[in-house]
């Protein structure tokens, strides 16, 4: 199955200047609901500035196709008359999956995904979806989560959905140097983890991995660092369990 939206939005995230940003809540029910901002404001004042009207009419007229409210990848393909699936389970996954466009000033400014009240089996479904295409989401939705304790894999620090997504979109030269590529086009990468409930305890420590407020843990990611398999963390323990009210 193609799904359209995330063909423009893996190209798009292999733009200059990106900044991504992801926020995953942690619900009771051991769901968790993620949205993932891509900013791409600065590339797109760039490319303007460089480029003729004609090519700005042609690259970005697609982007104003994309609605500005949140709208179901389901809702989208069945509109553009594009929906080839007929299985229930993946129809279920698309309509729990969310796209829209964000605009400042009435200019493009990058796009918004999201997925919403995902449980496990809806995480082991989303990968049905992007045979052949990777899907950017975030790694840390993977990890267990039971609706009280989270168990992060700090392995799962890492960019290898984006990676997958950019080799994707390359060609097989330029995927041996993805890691560069990433390096090149994103500017800052940074997950946080919100929680329904109170958060009691922390086990575990990672250099990237900070406790905000009794709710909220952010991870930010060092891309200087992220690639240097020389580099020595001060703190980089394997497992980090939080545990909340």
């Amino acid at each position: 199955m193609k799904i359209n939206f995330f063909l423009l939005l893996i190209s798009l995230i292999t733009l200059q200047s990106c900044r991504i940003n992801s926020e995953i809540v942690y619900h009771k029910d051991a769901a968790s609901s993620t949205v993932m901002d891509i900013d791409v404001r600065k590339f797109i004042a760039e490319m303007k500035a460089m480029s003729p009207d004609s090519l700005n009419k042609k690259e970005f007229g697609e982007m104003d196709k994309v609605p500005t409210t949140w709208t179901s990848i389901y809702e989208l393909d069945k509109k553009e008359g594009k929906l080839k699936t007929t299985n229930p389970d993946s129809i279920k996954i698309m309509k729990k999956i969310f796209m829209k466009s964000n605009k400042e000033n009435n200019e493009y400014a990058g796009f918004s995904l999201k997925l919403d009240h995902f449980s496990k089996s809806d995480y082991n479904a989303l990968g049905n979806l992007s045979k052949g295409n990777q899907l950017p989401v975030d790694q840390n939705v993977f990890n267990d989560w039971d609706g009280k304790v989270l168990t992060l894999n700090t392995d799962n620090f890492n960019l290898k959905n984006i990676e997958e997504a950019l080799r994707s979109k390359t060609t097989k030269e330029e995927s041996q140097s993805v890691e560069g590529l990433v390096m090149m086009m994103f500017k800052q990468i940074g997950t946080t983890l919100k929680f329904d409930d109170k958060i009691k305890s922390v086990q575990g420590k990672h250099d990237w991995f900070k406790q905000i407020d009794d709710h909220t843990i952010r991870i930010e990611y060092d891309l200087k660092t992220l690639y240097d398999k020389d580099y020595k963390f001060k703190n980089s323990d394997k497992k980090i369990v939080v545990v909340t009210e």
